[in-house]
């Protein structure tokens, strides 16, 4: 394969801006990133990374200003509907003693600024409002045309513009589109000071599970002082119903009527803990509502010149916590790929497929069974849930497992030490 001089990149989320950064500091390849929206966005609540992630991150050399913006505590505290402490425990201290990082929650905005910073830092070009609509090849290069009459062509070009890719509904592969999951979350943030100092949460994830699904609530930023917060639950739409149509009326009806629809929810669990969670729904104006959904497992990740990575991809529930981090994964098997001049652009699509896809089929699996624990159930399922929790800490923190690595080799994963 003769050399990749130039990249086209679609997409100015964490991906593109990752793509970006890989290749220019590695591989020395001219990259331009186009963004459809008109400026940086800060659309999302608060992102989870863990060690594999966060690993990689620091190899691109901005985990410290991210660091400077999030909160490092790997806690998690699980609370029953009566009020008491299901148990906690560390998931993740035996990954960070092995890859000397453990898990960060930051707001989604945090990251984008932090690696747009980078990315301007770095000389590459970033173009907002432009709106990809036609992809075309020739032999050797790669041409993409945007609404505003602009044409960019390169040696490859690269689709990091999440769920609903334009370049993969446009040109890689049309027929794979996004899965309703069936579940749907909300979420919020809130400055923690609003909070009666004797509701303030521990550190780390504090949740609990209700007959309709999962609360929980955690502090974003080094301080402490803002607190993300969110329930995801089992929520169907009719088969019937005009998906859009349906889903906006659903939003609307979240969005004005949260609060009581979350204090109904919330109004049986009891104690301290119960007190928290009702004055923290009472304390928000507003929240964002949103379906979750993701791609079956099997679509085409590249046609020619065109390569998809992250959500537009392979995007999964978040339920896992490994959105930002696959998408990372996805950046540094590409860059190691591109290195190779020997192979061609299909022998590089093959061999990236060939590790990527089975390390992805394993994320979605981890989600899908997190994604199961936030359906609805009764009385009784809630309680043998909460039995279970319990006993599996019990066992788990007696045993020492945290400290044996139990459950958390994923989170140790490098992909530069994979052989490709």
């Amino acid at each position: 394969m003769p050399a990749i001089k130039k990249a086209i990149i679609i997409g100015g989320g964490p991906a593109g801006l990752a793509t970006a950064l890989r290749l220019h500091q590695k591989n020395n390849i001219q990259c331009t990133i186009y963004e459809l929206r008109p400026e940086p966005t800060t659309i999302g609540g608060a992102i989870g990374i863990p060690s594999n992630g966060l690993r990689l991150l620091d190899r691109l050399g901005v985990y410290q200003s991210l660091a400077a913006r999030g909160s490092l505590d790997s806690q998690l505290i699980l609370h029953s509907s009566q009020g008491s402490m299901l148990g906690e425990a560390d998931w993740m201290n035996h990954a960070a003693e092995k890859t000397g990082f453990g898990y960060m929650r930051i707001k989604r905005g945090d990251i984008v600024d932090v690696m747009v910073e980078a990315v301007q830092n770095a000389g590459i070009p970033l173009a907002f409002g432009k709106r990809i609509v036609r992809i075309r090849e020739a032999e050797d290069t790669i041409t993409a045309s945007f609404s505003d009459g602009t044409e960019d062509s390169a040696d490859i070009l690269i689709g990091c513009d999440g769920i609903h890719s334009a370049v993969r509904t446009r040109y890689v592969d049309p027929d794979a589109q996004p899965e309703y999951t069936g579940i749907a979350g909300s979420f919020s943030l809130l400055s923690t000071s609003s909070l009666p100092e004797h509701l303030r949460p521990n550190p780390g994830l504090n949740a609990t599970f209700t007959p309709d699904g999962l609360f929980a609530l955690t502090p974003c930023t080094p301080s402490g002082d803002e607190l993300f917060w969110f329930f995801s639950r089992e929520t169907p739409i009719e088969e019937s119903e005009d998906t859009r149509d349906g889903w906006e009326i659903r939003r609307r009806d979240a969005v004005a009527n949260f609060q009581s629809i979350l204090l109904e929810t919330l109004k049986d669990v009891k104690g301290h803990w119960g007190e928290t969670l009702r004055t923290v729904v009472e304390l928000t104006d507003t929240i964002h509502f949103f379906p979750v959904y993701h791609l079956p497992p099997d679509g085409r990740w590249s046609r020619g010149r065109a390569v998809l990575l992250g959500d537009a991809a392979h995007a999964m529930s978040p339920h896992a916590g490994q959105g930002v981090s696959m998408a990372m994964e996805d950046v540094f098997a590409l860059s190691r790929l591109l290195a190779d001049r020997t192979a061609s652009l299909d022998e590089m699509s093959r061999r990236f497929q060939a590790v990527r896809r089975p390390r992805i089929k394993e994320m979605v699996q981890k989600a899908q069974a997190n994604r199961d624990l936030r359906k609805r159930t009764g009385p009784w399922g809630l309680w043998m849930k909460e039995v279970a929790i319990k006993s599996g800490l019990l066992a788990y923190n007696w045993l020492g497992l945290d400290a044996r690595g139990f459950g958390q080799g994923y989170l140790e994963y490098d992909i530069e030490t994979q052989d490709f």
